[in-house]
């Protein structure tokens, strides 16, 4: 009895031993849990303060982004999109039952640590969009099912041992800096799914032995160096929903095997070097919704057996070599939603019931040999809003239906031969912003019907046979750009042009208008090319021409124009470009710069004297005034009055052409000159000096200081900048002359100078507003829209509208004030300080290579600047950072981007968010023209005019579909 006492007093002690063992293992294991996360959180920056209740008074279990079993230990971790930065700490790594780790969308720095493959129960793991380094640790995790490391720097070659991973379900690796080949062993991942290795700089070809992984349902492979054949290997992988293969160098012709892919949906293979034709077998995924074959060199005939792809809603063939007919099948596809085959070498008629039984919203068939008739149909859906056919062989009148369209926006019809005359209703058509249908042989009274198109913002009716009088208005206030040339109109032009408040662009030259020329038309005050040349318009130029802020180009030539040309047209410094030939003008040209330097072909077959030595044209003939007999007379009757007179005119000239002032303080004798009328009447020498003070300095720089002033009277505030008396020149005034007048909008306007012995001050116009360098990360991508096109304004008016044309030097946001309404103000720098101060300029990050080694700033030098400029507004990044790596500079990482990398990639991640929104083409079209600006190669460089044209029209075009 004692014994069996003995014996159950033993059985009890062994299980309470065991059971308070395991009660103090716990304990253990959850306090080394807590430590390993403070180790992690210890490596972090936490700005935002989410892991401010990670501390030892809350059980950890309820920490931000922890989450336990039912054992209470630490399971999961979520931290994404957090703000958080710093290094990974090996310790997350160690926690022994951690099965989820999310750090995605944070700034993470350094290399992953290679404890990772230690981690053995971990099964999800997300380090995307951070800023990580080094490269993919070697080793595996035996049970992960997901790895996603995109979009970081991560680099290096992928390592062979990635086959390792064997239960991974998920592999995305895109967006970084991988270099070699993808390694034969990634087939050994059998139950991959979802494979993304895209934007990297991977070479080499695709592995034959990815025809191994049966369970794979994506593949990206797109943006890379990739070349070779696609294998046909492929075509064994019947579970593939998604295959994209796009911006490679990949050649030969697309293997008919893919035809066997029954799941596929998405078949993106564009931006690549293949050849021959579409196989059949494609024809027959009756799964496929989106098909994008464009830019390739694809030839051949587009066969009816696109009939089978009832599911099609995109349809991209444009840019390739194909020809014959366009399928009739096409009209029969019921989800149809996008047909884009433009530039190939398509002939025939445009399928008779296109649009009958589609759901079309986009149709691009420009730039190729297409004839008969714009078909009835297109319009059925009643959601086409983008219908672009120029460039072809189309006849006809513009279809009945089209006039019903309501959904339309964009339609262009240009350069065909449609006939017959436009309906009314399709001059009420609300959407449409763009309409260009010049060049064909349309005729007809436009003026007999009422225009209503609130949209319209550009109208292009040249080259067509309409007549009649101009009508007073097209219904819109948003107008641009109305080119109405090389038709029949008649009359005169209407006086309601002038309410025009946003026309930048009026032709009506080629007609047969008649009249005076409209005073109103001043009244457009963002006009910058007028052309009414060979009319048959009489009567003179409006004096109120010469107040136009921002005209630069103005064609009266082959007209019926008389009088004397207005003394001040041509004083504002923006009118470069004038003809006036053929008319019967008389007097002398003004001595304005417009006139100054003017082409003899410009001013012949008029009754004109003066002008400069280009001009061609005698000298007038002085002393022939009656005011000059008049003081001739006095001259004879008292020499003492006629030289008193004759002092008080010259200098009332002098005075009246520059507005030269002397006046004397007790710092001495100043002069001063103002190119503002209402500065010269409120700012005086001592309201610029009293403002030269410490409490009112803005900036300090190379050049001087800058300081903010207000006069006394009328409270007119400006901004003062002290020169060095050493920069002035000679020419101080002279040099003044031609920059102190300039007026546009977009650049910062000089109002006002002054200078004594001891040195010298500039007077500029006040802008309430912020350096573009303090503000630009925290604009959204419209309003960086906006800043690009002003920019782009203002050197197009410098570099093209100024004579000479003067250039900026240094195209730095530090140059660009933007005010309250988003409009940017360019500030510059007098020509002759430019020349002083290249030291500094040649310094600035902005600056072309080829200026820094022949010290010459040209206007090419300046759109360099400008494409940094844009690749800044783009992606955040400036020309002075030091993250660039083996790019060496911005440019040349900006390359490798646009080349290779997702467009998340280098796009800001302020404005990241709405790039998959409208805007996505339209980022990719300005990072493209951005990289043309700054061309190694000067001479391949666009002109400012190029520039601005170009950013207009993309940022006009609709963002989602590619727009002509």
């Amino acid at each position: 009895m004692a014994e069996r006492g003995a014996s159950t007093c033993r059985l009890l002690f062994i299980f309470m031993f065991f059971v308070f063992f395991f009660f103090f293992s716990s304990v253990m294991s959850s306090r080394e849990e807590m430590e390993l996360l403070q180790s992690f959180k210890a490596s972090i920056n936490d700005p935002l303060g989410f892991l401010s209740t990670w501390n030892s008074s809350v059980d950890f279990c309820n920490w931000y982004g922890i989450s336990c079993t039912n054992s209470s230990h630490v399971s999961s971790i979520d931290l994404s999109g957090k703000n958080m930065s710093g290094q990974i700490s090996p310790a997350l790594f160690s926690l022994l039952y951690i099965q989820a780790v999310n750090l995605s969308s944070n700034g993470f720095s350094g290399e992953i640590p290679g404890t990772i493959s230690l981690c053995s129960s971990l099964r999800y793991l997300n380090l995307s969009n951070n800023n990580l380094t080094g490269s993919i640790p070697r080793g595996s995790v035996s049970e992960l099912a997901a790895l996603d490391l995109s979009n970081n720097m991560i680099s290096g070659e992928i390592p062979e041992d990635i086959g390792l991973y064997s239960r991974l379900k998920v592999l995305d690796l895109g967006g970084n800096f991988l270099v070699g080949k993808i390694p034969n062993s990634i087939a050994n991942i059998t139950g991959l799914e979802f494979l993304t290795l895209a934007s990297n700089q991977l070479v080499g070809e695709i592995p034959q032995e990815l025809g191994r992984m049966k369970s794979l349902k994506w593949i990206y492979l797109g943006y890379n160096n990739i070349s070779g054949s696609i294998p046909m290997e492929i075509g064994k992988l019947t579970s593939l929903n998604h295959l994209d293969l796009v911006y490679n160098n990949l050649t030969g012709e697309i293997p008919s095997s893919l035809g066997n892919l029954t799941d596929l949906r998405f078949l993106f293979l564009y931006q690549n070097k293949l050849s021959g034709s579409i196989p059949s077998s494609i024809f027959g995924l009756e799964k496929l919704v989106s098909l994008d074959l464009s830019d390739n060199s694809l030839s051949g005939e587009i066969p009816e057996l696109v009939i089978q792809l009832k599911n099609m809603e995109i349809f991209h063939l444009f840019a390739n070599n194909f020809t014959g007919k366009i399928p009739r099948a096409l009209a029969s596809l019921p989800r149809l939603q996008i047909l884009q085959l433009w530039s190939n070498k398509l002939s025939g008629n445009i399928p008779k019931n296109l649009g009958k039984q589609n759901n079309l919203t986009v149709l691009d068939l420009s730039t190729n040999n297409l004839s008969g008739e714009i078909p009835e149909t297109l319009c059925n859906s009643g959601r086409l809003f983008k219908l672009i056919l120029f460039s072809n062989s189309l006849e006809g009148e513009v279809p009945e239906s089209l006039s019903h369209c309501r959904s339309l926006r964009r339609v262009r019809l240009q350069n065909n031969r449609l006939s017959g005359e436009l309906s009314r209703e399709f001059m009420k058509l609300p959407l449409v912003y763009f309409l260009d249908i010049s060049d064909n042989n349309l005729t007809g009274r436009i003026s007999d019907r009422s225009w209503d198109m609130p949209s319209l913002q550009m109208l292009n009716l040249a080259r067509n046979g309409f007549f009649g009088d101009l009508p007073p208005s097209f219904g819109s206030s948003k107008l641009e750009n109305l080119d109405l040339s090389g038709n029949q109109f008649s009359g005169a032009i209407p006086e309601s042009f002038g309410n025009l408040s946003e026309l930048m662009q009026l032709k009506l030259s080629g007609n047969m208008l008649s009249g005076d020329i409209p005073e109103e038309l001043s009244s457009c005050k963002k006009l910058v090319s007028l052309n009414l040349s060979n009319n048959q318009l009489s009567g003179h130029i409006p004096t109120t021409f010469s107040d136009m802020p921002v005209l630069g180009e103005l064609d009266l030539s082959q007209n019926q124009l008389s009088g004397k040309i207005p003394p001040n047209l041509g004083g504002v410094e923006s009118l470069v470009q004038v003809n006036i030939s053929n008319n019967h003008f008389h007097g002398s040209l003004p001595s304005t710069g417009a006139f100054l330097a003017i082409n003899s072909s410009s001013v012949a077959g008029n009754n004109l004297c003066g002008g400069g030595t280009t001009s061609g044209l005698p000298p007038c003939r002085r002393f022939k005034t009656p005011v000059w007999w008049f003081f001739v007379s006095c001259l004879l009757v008292v020499l003492m009055l006629l030289a008193l007179v004759t002092f008080a005119i010259v200098f009332i000239r002098r005075r009246a052409r520059s507005e030269l002032k002397r006046v004397e303080n007790e710092d001495g004798l100043w002069e001063m000159q103002f190119f503002d009328s209402k500065a010269s009447k409120s700012i005086t020498i001592n309201g610029v000096l009293s403002s030269t003070i410490e409490d009112n300095v803005i900036s300090r720089g190379r050049k001087g200081i800058l300081y903010k002033g207000k006069s006394k009277k009328e409270e007119m505030q400006f901004v003062v900048k002290e020169i060095n008396s050493n920069s002035i020149s000679s020419n101080f005034w002279t040099e003044f002359a031609l920059f102190g007048k300039l007026r546009h909008p977009n650049v910062v306007n000089l109002i006002g100078l002054c200078r004594s012995q001891k040195g010298g001050y500039l007077i500029f116009e006040h802008i309430e507003g912020k350096n573009l360098s303090e503000v630009l990360r925290s604009l959204s991508w419209e309003r960086r829209q906006k800043i690009a096109i002003g920019i782009a304004k203002a050197l197009k008016f410098l570099h093209c509208n100024c004579s000479p044309g003067m250039v900026v030097g240094n195209m730095s946001p530090e140059k660009v004030i933007v005010d309250w309404k988003d409009e940017p103000h360019l500030r510059l720098s007098p020509p002759w300080m430019v020349c002083v101060d290249f030291k500094c300029i040649i310094s600035s990050a902005y600056v072309a290579p080829e200026a820094r080694e022949t010290k010459a700033i040209t206007e090419k030098s300046d759109i360099y600047g400008f494409g940094l400029f844009l690749i800044e507004l783009m992606t955040g990044k400036s020309p002075t950072d030091t993250e660039f790596g083996v790019h060496g500079s911005i440019v040349e990482w900006a390359r490798y981007c646009y080349s290779d990398c997702h467009l998340d990639m280098w796009i800001d991640p302020i404005i990241r968010a709405v790039q998959a929104s409208n805007n996505q083409n339209q980022m990719v079209e300005i990072m493209n023209l951005a990289l043309q600006c700054t061309a190694t190669d000067p001479t391949a460089r666009p002109c400012a005019t190029h520039v601005l044209k170009t950013l207009d029209s993309v940022l006009r075009s609709s963002s989602c579909i590619f727009s002509p």
